[in-house]
């Protein structure tokens, strides 16, 4: 996703051991930017994806009509779900 070209007025400090510091340094150059490029570049895509399913939810009337009925069903129980959810996972 290609960053917006706005005027640079705002700053941004960040704080970071010298391992993390290298690691970002290290990946910057990997990617043919600076620091600052980087960083806003992961930051703005990090960003946008975890508000994409926040801002806007359209669909067409039918679609929208499904949904709602969807969501107005009763609240059935799901046995398999429940047992599944109660059993320790692969990680403990």
């Amino acid at each position: 996703m290609p960053t917006i070209a706005l005027s640079k007025s705002e700053r941004i400090d960040v704080r970071a051991s010298a391992s993390i510091k290298q690691l970002l340094q290290e990946a910057a150059r990997a990617c043919h930017k600076n620091v600052s490029e980087f960083l806003l570049d992961a930051g703005i895509t990090a960003a946008n994806q975890a508000l994409a399913d926040r801002r806007r939810f359209e669909l067409d009337e039918t679609s929208w009509a499904a949904f709602q009925q969807a969501l107005d069903r009763p609240v059935q129980a799901k046995p398999r779900l429940a047992e599944l959810l109660t059993k320790p996972g692969v990680l403990g």
